[in-house]
């Protein structure tokens, strides 16, 4: 099997291409990219609801959250750091640019709301890190909009591949983030939870900038 960058191999998903992604359960599992590329559903919708004020979708992805968003007339920016999503995510018609959150991101700390679909509080593999640099982005008194993993599921980070036809992508660092350890990861953080709630099977949670410092 022929090794890639993440970027190259995430490209073919986009494409069409059937991608598993390796290591975040005992098997292979495959990347729902036709959800990602289809519009906003139901469930999507009442996450978006979360959302107060202008907001940044990281991790975008194809870009059916900010389009969902801009629909809504709410300004809404996507980042993610594979050129081809944020090509799609452009092709909607809405604001994205080529970003990594760790590195540089416009209008930091004004956004009303940071937005983590589809499980990316799992980018870098340390949710602390990500929500700590998710509290600079926000405006004081902004909230963090996190889908977290069902209650039950254990909070771990692993080491992951995405794999597609003959090629693997670079290994990456990944976190799964249970609902039930949200409270110990807001303390970490310095953010208030606010809330968690479920729909369509799906776990969310809002933690709110205040000026409470992280508890280590």
């Amino acid at each position: 099997m022929i090794e890639q960058s993440f970027s190259t191999v995430f490209t073919h998903a986009l494409r069409g291409q059937p991608t598993d992604v390796v290591g975040l359960d005992d098997t292979p599992g495959a990347l729902p990219v036709d959800t990602w590329r289809r519009a906003a559903d139901e469930h999507d919708q009442r996450m978006l609801d979360l959302c107060h004020g202008p907001t940044i979708d990281v991790g975008c992805g194809p870009g059916r959250m900010v389009a969902a968003l801009v629909e809504r007339g709410v300004p809404a920016l996507g980042i993610d750091v594979v050129p081809e999503a944020v090509r799609l995510t452009r092709a909607r018609g809405v604001p994205a640019l080529e970003a990594d959150v760790f590195g540089s991101v416009p209008d930091e700390g004004t956004w009303g709301t940071a937005l983590l679909a589809d499980g990316n509080v799992g980018i870098g593999g340390d949710p602390v890190a990500l929500l700590a640099r998710l509290r600079d982005l926000v405006a004081p008194g902004g909230r963090i909009v996190a889908e977290l993993a069902a209650p039950g599921v254990r909070t771990r980070t692993m080491w992951a591949t995405i794999e597609a036809a003959d090629t693997r992508s670079r290994r990456f660092r990944w976190a799964i983030q249970g609902v039930d350890d949200v409270d110990v990861l807001a303390r970490r953080t310095g953010l208030q939870l606010d809330s968690a709630a479920s729909f369509g099977g799906r776990w969310c949670a809002v933690l709110t900038r205040t000026s409470a410092r992280p508890v280590r």
